[in-house]
């Protein structure tokens, strides 16, 4: 049985002062839930947020990492510069960095590469435009995007990474894709793996569903037989929101 796994990501939100705020409100509404919590703050919060999850059941995520161990890349944050500080997860290939910030798909399986080497567990998202899926092009497009994120890995790699289907048309447009089609994008992404690394490690690999996830719509996409939990936006901005989210199996 998959363990629910539910991460927020801030993208570019709260100063370390609000972090703490945050997580001092929000930790005890989730002490006793069964799931994996996470939360990808932004560089700044990374240090503050550490320090305050401890002896709490929280783990912290950053939202990108480079490649490379050391070097000229300004303003660049190394894999073993967020383990040094013992951060647990990244994100990697979210469709903001795709989009803003020139990600494809060779650089998100380096980082994927590379964050496994160092120890950190990362959290890779796929998902499709809404021309692509208007065209038919969704099973294509993520099959092939979680394929090249996943190139070179050992079987054993590929289950201790997180693949997170983010629609890209639903991310904070308040759309949702149905929690039958987000299962069936799922399946279709395991079915993928399955492929190419065997049933055992299909069968392992949590895969998150991201996009306008909500306190409201949460157990019905997280109930599914495919839907290991999600990664949410501005839901998880908000302490008692992501608490009921995170929750979702206690209503």
């Amino acid at each position: 049985m998959r363990k629910k796994v539910i991460a927020g990501n801030w993208k570019m939100n709260m100063l370390p002062n609000e972090a703490i705020n945050f997580i001092n409100e929000f930790a005890p509404l989730v002490k006793d839930t069964n799931n994996e919590v996470i939360l990808c703050v932004p560089y700044t919060d990374l240090f503050y947020a550490l320090l305050h999850v401890q002896e709490t059941n929280i783990k912290i995520g950053a939202q990108n990492m480079h490649w490379e161990t050391t070097g000229a890349y300004t303003g660049e944050i190394s894999a073993e510069m967020l383990k040094s500080i013992n951060v647990d997860y990244v994100i990697i290939g979210h469709s903001e960095r795709r989009q803003y910030f020139a990600e494809t798909d060779e650089t998100v399986n380096k980082k994927v590469k590379k964050a496994l080497a160092v120890g950190l567990k990362p959290i890779v998202c796929v998902g499709e435009t809404l021309q692509e899926k208007e065209e038919g092009k969704t099973a294509n497009v993520i099959t092939t995007q979680t394929k090249l994120a996943l190139e070179g890995l050992s079987p054993e790699n590929v289950k201790n990474t997180i693949i997170a289907y983010e629609p890209i048309w639903a991310i904070g447009t308040g759309k949702t894709a149905t929690a039958q089609d987000a299962n069936e994008s799922i399946k279709t992404i395991r079915k993928e793996i399955e492929e190419n690394y065997g049933k055992d490690v299909a069968e392992c690999v949590i895969i998150q569903y991201g996009g306008s996830v909500k306190s409201t719509n949460a157990k019905e996409l997280f109930t599914t037989s495919d839907i290991d939990g999600g990664l949410v936006g501005g839901a998880s901005l908000k302490p008692e929101e992501f608490a009921k989210i995170v929750n979702f199996d206690k209503e």
